[in-house]
This record gives structure tokens, sequence and C-alpha cells, in this order.
């Protein structure tokens, strides 16, 4: 087995160990409110501004190409059904979580790996206090709660902006293209894009800690272990899009 394997596994591992320790502390007391009310401020509420401004011009983006796409064929009626589809199942989740992974995952990298070389994780555990308990949980509970809403968001505005690029482009109400998105969307569709969000969350906040725990090096270490984390949530990000797509077509069809 080679090294690259090795270390693959063993990183899932640790991913999956640190889970479960953060799990075992959500459910002690007292309540970590306090830690977790401030994350949700710092991850996000101070997200909203990055996410509506991508949300809004993708779906700005999509809808002027699905017009235009569409109409050497006589569809371009369709394009506000085909916009809302896709931001609702699929842009808007992926989407937000990249933005905010990129901005929050390397933010929860840089801040516990500064503390870990700094040692001040070895004081927290010193004082008789959990790190896990203290820097990890309230982060991931905090981005489980953010992300789904920051999703949320993105889908109204991204549907907004996609609403007023095919009233102008294809020449319809406003009216018509409101009641084609009604008309297309289901429940079922918000569950994909929200369950997917839920679970980007938690890559996002266990990649970030896990990544600022094993941070070594000094500050060049930290700048590395950033980038990684980056690069990881991505991907993750991505993969786990696919497996996800696949489990909920199959579920709901």
């Amino acid at each position: 087995m080679s090294a690259g394997i090795i270390q693959f596994l063993t990183a899932i591992g640790e991913v999956v160990f640190l889970t479960k320790a953060s799990i075992r502390e959500l459910f002690r007391r007292p309540f970590e409110w306090r830690l977790i009310i401030t994350q949700l401020e710092l991850g996000g509420i101070d997200s909203w501004s990055i996410t509506v401004l991508a949300a809004g011009f993708t779906g700005m983006v999509l809808s002027l190409q699905f017009a235009i796409g569409l109409e050497p064929f006589g569809a371009s009626m369709y394009t506000g059904k085909l916009v809302s589809l896709g931001i609702v199942r699929e842009l808007g989740p992926v989407l937000t979580a990249l933005l905010v992974g990129g901005r929050v995952g390397a933010g929860y990298t840089a801040e516990i790996g500064s503390m870990n070389v700094t040692e001040q994780v070895d004081a927290i555990k010193a004082l008789g206090a959990d790190p896990v308990r203290k820097l990890v949980m309230p982060r991931v509970v905090a981005m489980v709660i953010a992300l789904p809403l920051l999703t949320m968001l993105a889908d109204l505005v991204g549907c907004f902006g996609g609403i007023i690029i095919t009233v102008l482009e294809v020449g319809v109400t406003i009216r018509f293209v409101f009641e084609q998105m009604v008309e297309t969307l289901w429940i079922v569709d918000l569950l994909h894009g929200l369950s997917k969000s839920v679970f980007f969350g938690y890559l996002i906040a266990i990649i970030g800690c896990w990544n600022g725990l094993r941070t070594y090096g000094g500050t060049e270490g930290v700048g590395i272990a950033t980038t990684r984390t980056v690069v990881f949530i991505s991907v993750a990000i991505l993969v786990s899009d696919f497996a996800l797509t696949r489990l909920f077509l199959a579920i709901y069809g």
C-alpha cells in the first residue's frame, strides 16, 4: 500500500474521531451557547454579502445563457424553469459552500493553527478544558446551522436575478416567470439543496478545525495548512455533491 493511500486513510480516521468527539461534547452540559452564537456571527452573518453577490450574478448569467441557448428551439420561455431548478438543486448549495468554505474554513484553520503553534491549545488542555469542546464543536454546530440559511438566501437572490434577466431577454412578464418557477419547484427540490448544505457545512467546519489542530512549523506552517484546507474543502464538496445527488435521485427520483 502506497504512502499516499495510508496518509489518506489516516486523515479519514482522524476526521471521524474528531467528529465523534464533537458529537459527544454537543450533548454535554453546560451547553456552549455563547461560543456557538459567536461562531454563527463570524461564519454565517458575516458571509451574507458575498453570498448575495455571487448568487445574484450567477442567476443572471445562467438565465442569459439559457435564454440565448433555447432561442433557436423556440423554448426561451422555459428559461425560468431551468434556472430555478438548477439554482435550488445544485448551484445554490454548491456555490455557497465553496465560497463560505474558502472564507470560513480557511479562517478556522488559521485561527486554530495559530493557537496550536503558539501552544495555546496545550494551555487549554493544561487548564483541564477540552479543545474539542471549546474550539471544534461550536464551529461545527454553527456551520451546520448557518450554511443552510445562507443557501436559502442564495436560492432567493439567484432566482430573483434569473427573473430579471429572463424578463429583459425573453420579453415575458415577471408574473409569468414567477409562476413558472413555482410550478417547477417542489418541496423535494428544496430538500435536495438544504440537505446538501447541512453536510457541506459539516465538511467545512470539521476539515478547517482538523487542519488547524494538526498545524505545526510556525507561521509558515499556518499558511501551508490554510491553503491545504481550501483545497481539501473544495474537493470534498464537489465529490460529496455528486454522491449526494446520486443518493437523493435514487431515493426521491
